[in-house]
């Protein structure tokens, strides 16, 4: 395998190859007009005063790899195989008379791995030779360069055609029966392998005895239970009691008298993060975010409505996709110096939203940090529960072309850099869960976007989804990673993953559709709810699921990827070579090799860990093991901690979550701020020891 340098200069030289162009300037026009055509969202007979001009200007590079495109009317589409993004912006300098030689040179970012992988970007002619070879996509665009070999070429869609909208129809025909089936058999699995456990509870009652007090939290759960009765009592009666209710977690000073709840009574079960924000005397204001390729997601801002004021309407619709601008504005300006809130963006896992971190009333995560004197943001992936692009419509395939790449080079920077806007701040904490883990993961590695760790003062990664755990290869994953790419979509669609899940969502009662939840997610990921509180449970599973692609699900469970490879940045070879040296102790004492193969650069934030030792979905000691045999030199772990007994889904839910994961979090959040930064900010309620630590070190 050819070296990183030697790669390098081939791309360069690829790039260079229109320099010398002899192709005259009509000929020119005639084939950008094209080009422009074949990128737009619209072909120029499909254009009306409503749509605006949608041909395609110009391919902006957010990386490397990721060229989006910006069409005459400003707007932005997706990314594009790199030979049309570049084709185009070549034949628009020779139009325009612009000289390549002055643009700024598209510097590859690339990585060598031990088994002689490079990842990144592939050379053409590596790929005539077989290199880094997956499935061709849709259509004629195949890609001339490929991100190698974990993340494969996208699908590429052009303006709406006759043939491509047949090809659509034919996808939703299919993926709907199909889905729907595969769903169906699942159903009946979850439903046949709790039997048992249904006969064993039903035994117990039938004998006079009380199958709930198994369970390792019983008596806390009874505890909760009852108080949640009594504050409800005393809404109802309008009894001041409901404004003395203690903080749960028990270690914020005094009384909860900062945080009075602005809604209670009957407890319903909604979809509705503000509803139970304001139970627990928070609120929360919902900011519209554009990514850079035209994803409208949504931005969670909790605040104590005692001591901020809600930001407008307009303050909080999309900005420009550009990231990180100069100014900061509202947040920053309502806290006065020293009294600010150190900011803190929260990601969720696979298929679920931020609205995972806010079930467990005053001991969810994210309640916890907020009453604790932190500004928590929580921050959702592209589609969710409303896909909405700038431009593009929810049939349309190039609205579901994207996997965990996007996501982590797109959605989480644009988060960011919104989250930071608004306060005011150079930094923030990152705190995320599973999937979220895994963008975070990817963004920050070498070849993708490595320089948004200067914008992270500490990653805590709740269940880091780096290695897959042995569930990967059971049965219930089995049949995706046989089937071929195109009979994947042909089950599964070019679209949203399984979309009737939504539908079952949106209409069955909430409490039946949150036990249903709970036993389809368990049967498929192999957890439980020993450790969650069991009145809450049908509570948490109404934030699930959200709408995803299929293209990201083919990225997990396909053939080709994670589920092959067993792992987000390397491949199986690579795993296999790794293996040998902890056998033998071999790369101990090799730094000049750590530093060649380390995923990670000089730009990379602080980690902090926290692994479930009984996660049978993704395996976090081994991301441990990583970093302590030494392999990411850059990578600084603050903290880790193997949780045992913990199951994926217990580090948010557990019921002593806050001891186990939340103290720390608040902990290690302070520890790594910025000195400057803690001098404006107030002390977060348990760090105290931390701030008296740092005034007498100073």
């Amino acid at each position: 395998m050819a070296s990183a340098t030697s790669v390098k200069r081939r791309i360069n030289d690829q790039f260079d190859r229109h320099d010398n162009c002899t192709e005259s300037k009509p000929e020119a026009a005639v084939d950008f007009a094209h080009q422009a055509e074949r990128l737009g969202q619209y072909a120029q007979h499909q254009e009306s005063d409503e749509t605006g001009s949608t041909q395609a200007v110009e391919a902006r590079f957010v990386t490397p790899q990721d060229p989006v495109i910006q069409t005459a009317d400003g707007y932005r589409l997706p990314a594009v195989p790199l030979e049309e993004a570049t084709k185009l912006n070549e034949l628009r300098d020779l139009v325009h008379d612009r000289d390549p030689s002055q643009k700024e040179p598209i510097s590859p970012r690339l990585r060598e791995a031990k088994d002689g992988t490079i990842h990144g970007l592939l050379p053409k002619e590596e790929e005539m030779k077989g290199e880094g070879k997956s499935d061709v996509p849709l259509g004629d665009a195949k890609a001339p360069w490929k991100t190698n070999p974990l993340f494969p070429p996208l699908p590429m869609y052009g303006p709406p055609t006759l043939m491509r909208r047949c090809q659509c129809w034919f996808f939703r025909f299919t993926s709907g029966i199909l889905s729907f089936l595969f769903l169906f058999v699942i159903v009946l699995g979850a439903g046949f392998t709790s039997l048992p456990g249904m006969v064993k509870h039903l035994w117990l009652l039938l004998t006079f005895r009380n199958a709930e007090k198994r369970r390792p939290f019983y008596k806390e759960e009874m505890k909760r239970k009852d108080a949640r009765k009594e504050v409800e009592r005393a809404w109802n009666k309008k009894d001041s009691v409901c404004s003395e209710k203690k903080l749960e977690n028990g270690e914020d000073g005094g009384t909860a008298q900062e945080f009075v709840p602005l809604e209670g009574g009957v407890d319903p079960l909604v979809c509705d993060v503000r509803h139970y924000a304001r139970r627990a005397g928070l609120d929360v204001e919902i900011f519209q975010v554009q990514t850079e390729d035209g994803f409208i997601i949504e931005l969670w801002h909790l605040y104590n409505p005692r001591e901020y004021k809600r930001t407008d309407d307009s303050q909080r619709s999309p900005h420009d996709p550009s990231l990180f601008p100069e100014k900061g504005s509202a947040v920053s300006s309502q806290y006065p110096a020293g009294e600010k809130k150190y900011p803190v963006l929260m990601m969720h896992g696979l298929l679920q939203s931020s609205g995972a971190y806010c079930t467990n009333d005053d001991n969810s995560l994210a309640f916890f940090l907020a009453k604790s004197g932190y500004d928590v943001w929580l921050g959702n992936n592209r589609c969710g529960f409303k896909p909405r692009h700038i431009t593009l419509k929810y049939g349309d395939p190039r609205m579901w072309s994207w996997n965990i790449r996007q996501m982590g080079v797109m959605d989480l920077p644009a988060l960011i850099s919104r989250v930071l806007s608004e306060t005011g701040f150079q930094k923030l904490g990152l705190i995320a869960h599973s999937q979220g883990t895994t963008q975070s993961l990817v963004a920050l590695a070498k070849e993708q976007r490595p320089e948004i760790g200067e914008k992270i003062s500490v990653f805590c990664a709740l269940a880091p989804a780096a290695y897959a755990g042995p569930l990967i290869g059971k049965a219930q994953f089995k049949f995706m990673q046989i089937i071929s790419p195109n009979m994947f979509r042909t089950f599964f669609g070019i679209h949203a993953f399984i979309p009737f899940m939504m539908l079952m969502h949106a209409c069955l009662p909430a409490t039946f559709y949150g036990a249903m939840g709970y036993r389809v997610f368990a049967f498929l990921f192999n957890w439980t709810d020993e450790r969650w509180e069991r009145d809450l449970r049908d509570r948490m599973f109404q934030f699930a699921p959200v709408y995803v692609s299929a293209e990201s699900m083919r990225w997990w469970l396909g053939r080709e990827c994670f589920a092959r490879q067993k792992c987000i940045l390397a491949t199986r070879e690579e795993k296999g070579m790794e293996d040998e040296e902890d056998a033998s102790d071999s790369n101990a004492d090799n730094p000049e090799e750590n530093e060649r193969y380390a995923w990670y650069g000089p730009q990379t934030p602080p980690f902090a860990l926290w692994v479930c030792g009984s996660d049978d979905l993704v395996d976090g000691r081994r991301l441990l093991r990583r970093f302590e045999r030494g392999r990411e030199p850059h990578v600084d772990v603050v903290h880790s901690k193997v949780i045992e007994g913990y199951e994926h889904l217990d580090v948010i839910w557990a019921m002593d979550v806050i001891d186990q994961v939340g103290k720390e979090v608040r902990e290690v959040l302070w520890k790594t701020a910025g000195e400057k930064d803690r001098k404006t900010c107030r002390t977060p309620k348990g760090c105290e020891d931390v701030q008296e630590f740092y005034k007498k070190r100073r």
